[in-house]
């Protein structure tokens, strides 16, 4: 294509073949006030000027954003700028995008649970809920879930602390387990599975040890990197009775606040050990009783928390939701002899 010459005009077929516009776009935009024609000659013809073409390029551009004809006239008859212009119609587009992730997110969680028509209603209700009804919705689970349940005080409490929060511009994932969280936690044999579970888990001696306020504040705090550094060998394949294990067993076991502990009931490890394979019982006797026991392998509110955790963008490292805890190998780890301590 030959290059355009500042004082020469071009028939309206140069100019769409230049700009990428069909010939009735053209027209269309000249006939709107929008780029009007340079010049029309006595037989009708429509003649443009190079500046008359670069306006062209630039609605071409614009509408393929798809940008209003009133903002592109605005900008072009010059009562607003490039910026002003662009950044509202990126708010526009963005608004746009997050109603299409939560439209595909319920089409995809449709899809999954083969749901009725009933459920696609409701999922576009909970697509579509406000901060405060998700946090009527959550408040309302907590309530049936913990109350009148015999924990240990202030364990409630600190149960309530996790909780969803969808950010502003959620991904298709964030809003694929709010879904998954809205429907869940408003159902009913959930939160039994959840109540049963916490009460089985949590009102047991060792239970309620575990759920004492500084035990609580160790294991989200100061023992947490070290029980993340223990799993980590774990997923390695490290065998429990290795030197490096057995030292940060000793660190865990060392930090631990004991003097809460309910009653002495042997060693600092065997205590701890017996607690481990009491979870690991649990769960074995839930594998052998079916999914709906409240220590199944994926249990109720194990779930719930790791759908929170990817709500809000805060998975695991390195392990799936679905990751079991190893129960088995940290028991023997801790029930490992001195002697062979060092092998």
């Amino acid at each position: 294509m030959a290059a355009m010459n500042d004082t020469e005009l071009y028939p309206i077929g140069d100019v769409a073949r230049r700009t990428g516009l069909s010939v009735s776009a053209v027209r269309y935009y000249g006939d709107t006030g929008i780029v009007p024609a340079t010049r029309v000659t006595a037989a009708g013809h429509r003649l443009y000027d190079v500046a008359a073409i670069a306006r062209l390029e630039l609605v071409r551009t614009l509408r393929e954003l798809d940008t209003g004809l009133d903002g592109i006239r605005q900008l072009l008859d010059g009562e607003t700028d490039l910026h002003g212009l662009l950044a509202a119609h990126l708010e526009i587009v963005e608004r746009q995008g997050r109603a299409l992730r939560a439209r595909r997110a319920v089409l995809r969680t449709l899809l999954k649970q083969h749901g009725t028509t009933a459920q696609a209603a409701l999922l576009h209700r909970l697509a579509s809920l406000s901060d405060e009804e998700r946090e009527r919705i959550v408040d309302a689970f907590w309530t049936e879930v913990v109350t009148d349940l015999d924990l240990t005080p202030g364990f409630a409490d600190r149960l309530r602390t996790a909780r969803p929060v969808l950010p502003e511009d959620p991904t298709t994932g964030q809003l694929e387990a709010w879904l998954e969280l809205a429907n869940l936690v408003q159902d009913a044999e959930f939160r039994s599975a959840v109540r049963t579970e916490l009460r089985d888990t949590y009102g047991t001696t060792e239970g309620r040890f575990v759920t004492t306020a500084p035990v609580q504040d160790f294991i989200h705090e100061e023992g947490a990197p070290i029980m993340e550094r223990l799993l980590a060998e774990h997923r390695a394949g490290t065998p429990a009775d290795a030197p490096h294990v057995q030292e940060l067993i000793d660190a865990f076991v060392r930090a631990v606040p004991w003097n809460l502990a309910p009653q002495p009931g042997g060693s600092r490890r065997a205590r701890l050990a017996r607690l481990y394979r009491e979870y690991e019982r649990l769960r074995t006797e839930a594998q052998r009783e079916g999914a709906d026991h409240p220590f199944a392998a994926n249990p109720a509110h194990d779930r719930y928390l790791s759908l929170v955790a990817v709500i809000n963008g805060t998975p695991p490292a390195d392990a799936g939701p679905e990751a079991p805890m190893p129960f088995t190998w940290l028991a023997t780890a801790l029930s490992t002899p001195a002697e062979s301590r060092a092998g």
